[in-house]
This record gives C-alpha cells, structure tokens and sequence, in this order.
C-alpha cells in the first residue's frame, strides 16, 4: 500500500510540476551546449564569468544576425503578397478552373473575402500571445538557470551532490559527463541537419532565379530546427516568393523542397541522430512522434536528447530491462566498484562541492 501511494503521489506530483522540469530540462541542454565553448575559452586564458559573457554575446549577435538577414525579406514578401491578394486569387481560381477535379474551388476561391481570415486569425493570435508570454516566462527563468549554471559550476554541483548520497556520486559524475555528449551530439546533428537544408533552399533558389535566396536559405535551415512545424514554415514563404513568377514554378519548387523534407525526415534524421546519440532509427522516430503528441513542439525538440539521456540512465544505474541482458561486462563491473570505493576514500569528510570535484575527476578516467 505504501508503495502504490508512493507511485501515485509521485505521478501527481510529476503532473504538477512538469512545466518546472521542462524548464530544468531547457537549462541543462542549454548548458550542454554552451559549457564546452566556455571551457574552450577558460583554456585560451579568459577567466569564467568573462568567458561566459562572450559566449552569451556571441550567440544574441548570430540571433540578431539571422534575424536581420531573414525578417527584411519576409516582410516585404508579405507586404507584396496583401498587395497583390485580389490579383492572386483570380489567378488560382483561373487555374483550378483548368481541371474538372478542381473547378469546383475555384467559385470559392474567387468570391472568398481574405478580410474574414484576417478577423478570425487575428482572435486567434491574442489567444496565442496569451499562451506565448507564459512561454516566454518559462524560457527566461530557463536562460537564467542556465547562466547561474555556467557562472558557477562549482556550486551548483555541490548542491547536487549534497543531495544524492555519496555512494553514487562516482556514477552520478558519469552520468553527467555523458549528458553533456549526448547534447553536443544532438546539437551537432542538428546543425549538420540544418545546414542542409539551407544549403538546398539556396541552389533551388539560385537555380530557379529567385530574389534573397541567401535570405530564405537561413530561415528554412532556422526552421529546421522545429519538428514536423518546420517543414510547413519553410513551404509558405518560398511558396509566396514563387507565386508571382508562375504557378508551375512555384508548384516545381514547393514539391522539391517537399521532396527534401521526406528523404530528410525519413532518412537523414534517424541515421544522424541514430548515430550520435546510439538510438535506432525507430527509437528516433517514436521518439519525435511521442515528444510531439505529449507537449506539442517543445515535446519533439527535447524528445531525442531525452531519449538518449533515459537510454544512457538505464545502462548506468545497470538496469535490466525485459529480455536484454546488461551490457556492462563483469571486469567493467569490478572497475567501477574500485573507482567507487577509491572515491570513497579520498571524500571522506570532505565538502560537497570538493566532493564534487573529485568525483568528475574519477570519472573522467
């Protein structure tokens, strides 16, 4: 009975305070990913807090950077695209006037008045910038976190030691230096994944003679970044730069870049990811389908590097799933009982965050 009441209270208490360990779990990928910069930095002679605060500079100056490189375009592409609404609707209309499949739209999309789409969405935008501030809160008290955390390692390690008892603290240091692969991992393959598809809007771009390829180029490979989200905010906007230069062109160009989203979601993403965070391609899959369906699109950006982090959980604290034998072999096992009770000797007595220390030390051996 104390353990069902146990498994209850802790499933309540993880419903209630999931927002709070989804902003822990923001912070500690952020850290993953920024902390191997800030030792780079430390190594070539700058001090922590310095090194942290040009780390933090680089990356608002890239933020400000694409943003002055992509929302210049959009913009004036959307400004043209409500100028020349009328004018574009007739031309769909006439289109869809060609084939007998389509003829029947084509009534509606001539008489259609764009004014009641823009009445509708504009409710629905207060209803999302509502929800969009309480995100924004979360993602600062995450950003803070995760300053805190890279300003003083040190004692933010001492506090989670001071918790954990000291018996695993050897593998607790394990732990985390593999969390912070596995993030650097999941953000070099999204680089790479990003990367490419940038690099295939812009010769599609160059190719068919379009304007500020450079400029769609770097938001498609920004909204790579979003799953399942992504493909359809890089499709509207090439679309909309291909409208005025025909209908076959702009269909040519939205089914090419279609085309490249499938190969890249079947294939490149489960085989790079696959390869960087030791998951199957149908564990990432599942992964992305699941994140997605729990907490929508922050569920599927952190999907994989939770994944792999509760893979990489499971063979640490040795456990043994159904039907797999454990993969630690028995001179693995021996080896990490002497570094455990060597830790133990060394500890004796000493401060959490000397503990601390000299646990990542062992570990890193």
């Amino acid at each position: 009975m104390l353990v069902a009441a146990a498994l209850v209270g802790g499933v309540w208490l993880f419903v209630r305070l999931w927002p709070v360990l989804l902003a822990v779990s923001v912070a500690l990928i952020v850290v993953g990913t920024l902390n191997p910069v800030v030792g780079a930095l430390e190594k070539r002679g700058l001090k922590r807090g310095p090194a942290v605060a040009a780390v933090l500079f680089a990356v608002v100056a890239a933020t400000a950077g694409i943003a002055l490189v992509t929302l210049p375009a959009l913009w004036a592409e959307l400004t043209r695209v409500l100028h020349d609404l009328p004018t574009i609707q007739q031309q769909v209309a006439t289109y869809f006037e060609r084939s007998a499949l389509t003829a029947p739209l084509a009534e509606s999309i001539r008489h259609a008045d764009p004014s009641k789409l823009f009445v509708a969405s504009s409710r629905e935008a207060v209803q999302v910038s509502s929800r969009l501030g309480v995100w924004l809160g979360w993602a600062a008290t995450s950003l803070a976190l995760a300053v805190y955390v890279l300003v003083d390692p040190e004692r933010s390690q001492g506090t989670l030691y001071a918790i954990v008892p000291r018996q695993y603290h050897v593998r607790l240091a394990r732990i985390m230096l593999n969390l912070e692969a596995i993030v650097g991992g999941y953000v070099r393959g999204q680089l790479l994944t990003s990367a490419a598809i940038g690099v295939y809007v812009f010769a599609l771009l160059t190719a068919f003679r379009l304007p500020n390829a450079t400029a769609f180029a770097t938001f498609a490979a920004v909204a790579d970044v979003i799953p399942f989200v992504g493909g359809a905010l890089t499709l509207a906007p090439l679309a909309l730069v291909a409208l005025p230069h025909g209908t076959v062109m702009t269909i040519s160009l939205v089914a090419l870049v279609i085309v490249y989203q499938e190969i890249e979601n079947r294939l490149i993403v489960p085989r790079v990811y696959g390869r960087v965070l030791r998951l199957s391609a149908v564990a990432v899959t599942l992964a992305l389908v699941i994140g997605g369906e729990l907490l929508g699109i922050m569920g599927a950006l952190l999907a994989l590097p939770i994944a792999a982090a509760l893979r990489m959980l499971v063979e640490e604290l040795r456990v043994e799933l159904p039907g797999q034998p454990l993969s630690e072999t028995p001179e693995e096992r021996a080896a990490a009982e002497r570094a455990e009770e060597t830790y133990a000797a060394l500890t004796e007595g000493a401060p959490a965050e000397e503990a601390a220390a000299i646990a990542v030390a062992i570990a890193k051996q």
